[in-house]
Formats: C-alpha cells, sequence, structure tokens
C-alpha cells in the first residue's frame, strides 16, 4: 500500500505563503509519503493556483518525493505544449514525476479554450498518442484528425523511459476501459465512493485480462489502482462533517458539491483507518489523502494516527 498526500493550492489573492508551502512539501518527504498530487483548476470560483507550477515549486522543495497531477484534463491543453512542460519537469526532478490526465467531461467551458465539444473522446486519445510521440521518438510523426506531426523531434526526453507514469482518471465505464487500453495505472476519483470505485475496479479488471495484464501492480505487468479520499481527521464526527461539507461546496459548487459528503471519509483516527480500509479493499494500491482544510495539521495527524494503522 502506498500513501500520497495532496499538495496545498487554495489561496486567495497574495496569500501564499512561499516558506510555508516548502515546509509543508519537505515534511510530507519526513513524514515518509510516496507522493505529493496536485488538482487541476484553470476556471472556478475556487482559488487554485496552477497544477504545473505547483509541481515544480514542491519538485524544487524536496528530493525524494514523487510528484504528481490528477488529473490535467488534457483536451483543454495543445499537447505538443504540454508533452514539452511535463519532459522538462521530469527532467527537473530527476525523475520524480507522475502524470494523470482525464477527458474532463462534456460540462467544460471549451469555448475559452479555443475548442469545441465536440469529439471529445477522439481529441482526448489523440492527444495522448502525440505526447507518447514526442516523448519516446526521435522524430514523430502523426497523421492525426486533430494535430499533424512529420519528423518532430523534443529533447530532451523524458528523464524516465519511456515516459513518466501515466495514470487516466475517470468514473464511466468507457473511461476506466480507456485507462487500461492508454495507460500505466487508474486513478479514481476523489467525488467517487468507495462503493462505485469497487465497481470500477471490476470493469478495470475485465478490461486489463483481455490485455494480459494484472491489476495489483505486483509483478512486471502490473497496473496500479489509486484513488483520491478526501479525509477529515477530527474526534467531533459532527465537527468534521460540517467542515467538509462546506469545504465540498467551494470546491464542486452548491449543485454538486453539497451531495459529495458520502465520498469522503471522517471523525476519528479509528474511524478514518476503517474508512480507508475500505478503499484499500475495494481495489485501491494508492490512497491519495486529500484534507480540504487544515492541511498542515490534518498531515501531521494521519501521518502520526491513520497510516500507521493501514499496513
Amino acid at each position: 500500500m502506498k500513501i500520497a498526500i495532496s499538495l496545498p493550492q487554495q489561496y486567495s489573492d497574495s496569500a501564499f505563503d512561499p516558506a510555508a508551502f516548502a515546509a509543508y512539501a519537505r515534511r510530507a518527504e519526513e513524514l515518509g509519503f510516496d507522493s505529493a498530487w496536485t488538482q487541476e483548476q484553470v476556471l472556478g470560483p475556487w482559488p487554485q493556483l496552477g497544477a504545473l507550477e505547483t509541481m515544480t515549486f514542491a519538485a524544487a522543495c524536496t528530493q525524494r518525493l514523487r510528484i504528481g497531477c490528477s488529473v490535467f484534463v488534457s483536451p483543454l491543453h495543445q499537447p505538443v505544449q504540454l508533452a514539452k512542460s511535463l519532459a522538462t519537469l521530469d527532467q527537473l526532478s530527476r525523475g520524480r514525476l507522475e502524470i494523470g490526465f482525464g477527458a474532463g467531461g462534456h460540462d467544460r467551458p471549451f469555448s475559452a479554450f479555443g475548442i469545441g465539444a465536440d469529439h471529445l473522446v477522439s481529441r482526448f486519445t489523440e492527444g495522448i498518442a502525440v505526447m507518447k510521440a514526442c516523448w519516446t521518438e526521435p522524430e514523430a510523426t502523426v497523421d492525426g484528425r486533430f494535430w499533424q506531426l512529420k519528423g518532430a523531434t523534443m529533447e530532451p526526453k523524458p528523464f524516465q523511459k519511456p515516459h513518466p507514469p501515466l495514470w487516466i482518471g475517470g468514473s464511466a465505464p468507457a473511461a476506466v476501459r480507456r485507462a487500461a487500453r492508454l495507460a500505466d495505472g487508474f486513478f479514481g476519483a476523489g467525488s467517487t465512493t468507495t462503493a462505485r470505485f469497487a465497481e470500477q475496479v471490476l470493469v478495470l479488471r475485465a478490461a486489463l485480462a483481455e490485455h494480459g495484464t494484472n491489476p495489483d501492480g505486483t509483478g512486471p505487468a502490473g497496473f496500479p489502482v489509486a484513488k483520491r479520499v478526501y479525509i477529515a481527521v477530527d474526534e467531533d464526527a459532527g465537527r468534521a462533517r460540517e467542515r467538509m461539507a462546506a469545504a465540498l461546496i467551494n470546491v464542486y459548487g452548491a449543485a454538486f458539491g453539497s451531495g459529495l459528503l458520502p465520498v469522503t471519509v471522517l471523525g476519528p483516527p479509528d474511524a478514518c483507518v476503517r474508512g480507508l480500509r475500505e478503499v484499500a479493499d475495494a481495489g485501491a494500491g494508492m490512497i491519495l489523502l486529500t484534507a480540504l482544510f487544515d492541511q498542515p495539521a490534518q498531515m501531521e495527524r494521519l501521518a502520526a494516527e491513520v497510516v500507521p494503522h493501514l499496513s
């Protein structure tokens, strides 16, 4: 079982404290977390720093900690430029990068990014093909529907070969099956209940069986499975629920966020241990612990009172 932690990204204008952020990242490394992760939100009411820039800052503050994003909504990016940025960060971090991609769904403001909502999945899969070609081929040639490359060279390649671990997140069965086909791992969303995640893992295992891949990550043909979990450690479970409910609305908006409390794990340490064990039993080989408030204090409590009881 690998345990990851979320990086702080929620800062109002001028509130970011570089020293405090650096201390958090270094402390996550000292506490033994396997990796630290961002989320991507370009447009939205919740004040959130950019994923790639936050990852770069965290990489510069640490030596061992792996750094990831779950997930980049990659159809909103130009894939050649994104491939260059990610290859650069993998070099700067000396091979500590983890990459998560998601299609993002049809409710995105696509016109703000100069694209339409049509053919979203085709754009998503072709964009991944373009990035992989840039990362792995001496001269990349792609004759695609949306992008064309002819003998294009991108150097340096990523530090990790053939490229950093590629995760795909998503909820629909088709998205889960795409992870089995296109990625190195599947990342369950924080907005998904443990029961729903268990169903996704069953879909994933069936898809992986078609490819002859083992979904438990124990061997050379292994396929890692992870899940983000919104968590709050508090002896007063009612207070934890109130604070978490408010935070979820801030992140997701009232229409969606008000119904997300069932996806969370919260309460006293023993309740959090039980909830996380259920996630592991559902098929997660890595759990991304995501506190939506009091992140430094929550990280300390998780490391001292929860994580040691998961093994």
